[in-house]
């Protein structure tokens, strides 16, 4: 138990945490549907399982002592500290869809999404990433309208 006072202890908590999340909202979804034997509850309740079973297991290597430091495959410096504007720029992105969605629809909601999360990762080619993400998020509201799933408008300031 000296290893949980040491180690990021909280880390393993706050994942539990998200899984328990998931799990609660899951109650409100169903869990089949009539098309299909899977409904939109069990996919939240097997990530909220998994989530619960990753939090566990992280805080038994974080009791045992293991030490978390970047791989040599990851890139990472482990004694730099974390670039806050990458970060931002990245929860933008995924904040971004709550709050717009519905006025921008799904195309032009991705495409900002997109480029925001390929601009924290250090991509410049700005508007290259705007035409990948709105290809991307057309591609996608096309397949749900296709599956019978709605959406929303394609781009609902332009009336369509």
């Amino acid at each position: 138990m000296i290893g949980l006072r040491k180690g990021p202890w909280w880390l393993g908590l706050a994942v539990m945490g998200l899984g328990g999340v998931c799990l609660y909202a899951s109650t409100e979804l169903s869990a089949t549907a009539q098309y299909a034997a899977i409904g939109p509850g069990m996919l939240v309740s097997v990530v909220g399982l998994g989530l619960v079973v990753l939090g566990i297991l992280l805080l038994i290597q974080i009791a045992r002592g293991e030490v978390f430091e970047p791989e040599g495959a990851e890139n990472a410096a482990a004694g730099q500290p974390m670039d806050k504007r990458a970060f931002f720029t990245a929860l933008l992105a995924v904040v971004l869809p709550a709050l717009a969605i519905e006025t921008l629809g799904l195309p032009v909601t991705a495409m900002l999404s997109f480029m925001l999360v390929a601009r924290a990762f250090g991509s410049r080619r700005v508007l290259a990433d705007l035409i990948y993400g709105f290809v991307l998020g057309a591609v996608c509201w096309w397949l749900f309208g296709w599956l019978g799933l709605q959406l929303g408008g394609f781009l609902p300031l332009a009336g369509l």
